[in-house]
């Protein structure tokens, strides 16, 4: 598994559904330059732990506006699969509701230069291509900054949700080490403390902690 964090986010552009409803052709996260950008890849649409991500997300996105962040998803489904799933009720299965983008990786390359595909493409001796498992990706999770350096990643496997107040956790963490030059500590919270990173600093938090 790839480790991007302190690398540029490798670039794409795709078809998503926006809105809840509008399909795009070209949709790249080179729109939200001078913003952050929480990425998160899920399995498949129509399953069960991905919808509970999906609200989750949308019930705290006035919190991540607030912080100037951009939320997007991805999945390897199509974008009409998005957009079908996204015309379902609630209490029927479906995701209506969702406003941010939702990035349909039909071609998979996201997922692969993100390195959260799960599966394996390969040749046999007769030169056909064969995949073990499932080509879909495993929860990634990237806190993308405003210059487009990916500063924080998380990869659960695919029956483990994630939690997204760890998500706002992460985003508070960068943007407190931005305007206050200070590190955060384990647990650190919002509102809490930072640290200065030398020795004296770390011995003064120690000492009150």
């Amino acid at each position: 598994m790839s480790v991007l964090v302190g690398r540029q986010a490798p670039g794409f552009s795709a078809s998503a559904v926006i809105d809840g409803g509008n399909i795009v052709n070209d949709f790249t996260l080179e729109q939200f330059k001078g913003k952050y950008v929480i990425l998160f890849f899920y399995p498949k649409d129509f399953t069960f732990v991905c919808p509970t991500e999906l609200f989750a997300f949308q019930e705290k996105l006035a919190e991540f506006k607030s912080r100037n962040v951009e939320l997007v998803a991805v999945s390897t489904d199509t974008e009409q699969s998005h957009w079908g799933w996204l015309q379902m009720e609630k209490n029927h299965g479906g995701i209506k509701g969702i406003t941010y983008p939702i990035v349909a990786d039909t071609n998979k390359t996201i997922s692969m230069n993100y390195d959260v595909l799960a599966g394996e493409l390969d040749w046999n001796d007769e030169g056909e291509m064969i995949a073990t498992g499932e080509l879909i990706a495993y929860r990634g999770l990237f806190l993308i900054d405003r210059e487009g350096k990916v500063r924080h990643q998380l990869v659960n496997d695919l029956p483990l949700g994630r939690n997204v107040d760890e998500a706002i956790r992460m985003v508070d963490s960068l943007q407190h080490l931005e305007e206050n030059g200070e590190v955060c500590p384990a647990n650190w919270v919002k509102g809490k403390e930072g640290l200065t990173a030398t020795h004296d600093g770390i011995a003064d938090y120690l000492s009150k902690n």
